[in-house]
């Protein structure tokens, strides 16, 4: 079997070259950019993480990060439930509402619930390009129920199953689709490492009033018959990263009590995008005080990002800024309980 050692340096070095090179340079590749259904499952959720710039498949530790890796509830102590809205670009929200609870001394289990709304948008047809004043919605809800278990003092191991649905006026699709992860404190100066797949699940299909057309009683009794689409696939994302505490109590660098600094960092390699990395970093003063930076790498839009937060007995308010270039800023809101 490969050593520790062995296995953090691989680690490193595949996470590390995700940030140096991007293969979107070359003029003639060919992605599967906007391929599958759902896309709106890989959108950045948790205030905190959102404010390290998404890297948080390691740095996660709390029901907030569980769309980043399912083991992460299981730093959870006692109970913890966490609350956000993020106010995103072009007028869409999502909100999210979790909850965790340590069952024992080994196991956990929680529940996560993502709800999308994009704001209303004019109907246009063909013959009425600038719409008749009916509008719509799309609406994306992603709920999951999470069990993790600690296997070792080092290793955690989390699973999720969750139901999607998205609804385009009158036409939607769901399915039941599943999320594993894991977290490993390697005992090598104080390198974490996180693994997580998510969104891996059948093909889905599209149904609905929108795909129904008028015919001839003669074809079909109820003078309407509906289009077939085709089978999409689901944005199957894969996470690999590592954390460390440079600065803190129990740093291998520099032990310093009251004070840590985090760094994260992250390879992302979704089915419908092109490898990309974040990282992040988060200073925290006696757990009570906190400031956020990240970015985004190799990413098209999302860049910079930035975060505060302040933690009091038990409640936790925290806000992140993204920059996403040519679609403007977004201003993201939490608020977590543990208790």
């Amino acid at each position: 079997m490969m050593s520790q050692k062995k296995i953090i340096l691989l680690s490193l070095l595949f996470v590390g070259s995700l940030f140096a090179s991007d293969p979107r340079n070359i003029p003639d590749i060919v992605t599967k950019v906007g391929t599958c259904a759902g896309n709106w499952l890989k959108l950045e959720t948790g205030t905190r993480a959102i404010g390290m710039g998404g890297a948080h498949v390691a740095a996660g530790n709390g029901i907030y990060a569980a769309p980043y890796n399912p083991a992460s509830i299981g730093f959870v102590v006692g109970s913890e439930t966490f609350w956000s809205k993020s106010n995103y670009i072009a007028g869409i929200t999502h909100n999210v509402l979790g909850y965790a609870k340590q069952l024992n001394a080994t196991d956990y289990a929680g529940f996560h619930l993502f709800y999308m709304d994009s704001g209303e948008m004019d109907v246009t047809t063909v013959e009425e390009p600038n719409g008749w004043g009916e509008t719509f919605k799309v609406l994306g809800i992603s709920f999951r129920g999470i069990y993790t278990k600690i296997l070792t003092d080092r290793l955690k191991v989390g699973f999720a199953i969750k139901y999607i649905r998205e609804q385009i006026y009158t036409t939607y699709m769901q399915s039941f689709v599943f999320d594993i992860g894991s977290n490993f404190d390697t005992g090598i100066y104080g390198v974490i490492l996180g693994m997580s797949v998510s969104n891996f699940g059948p093909e889905v299909q599209y149904h609905g009033e929108g795909l129904e057309i008028s015919v001839d009683p003669e074809i079909d009794p109820d003078s309407k018959l509906s289009r077939i689409t085709e089978e999409f696939p689901l944005p199957l994302t894969f996470r690999l990263g590592i954390k460390n505490d440079i600065i803190g109590p129990t740093s291998e660098f520099f032990n310093i009590p009251g004070s840590r600094l985090t760094f994260a960092m992250d390879g992302i390699n979704a089915l419908d995008y092109t490898v990309y990395g974040t990282m992040g970093l988060e200073y925290a003063w006696k757990e009570m005080a906190f400031v956020r930076g990240g970015t985004h790498l190799g990413h098209d839009t999302a860049g910079l990002s930035l975060g505060v937060g302040v933690a009091y007995q038990g409640i936790t308010f925290d806000y992140a800024y993204v920059n996403y270039g040519v679609l403007n800023e977004t201003h993201q809101f939490g608020i977590g309980l543990a208790f």
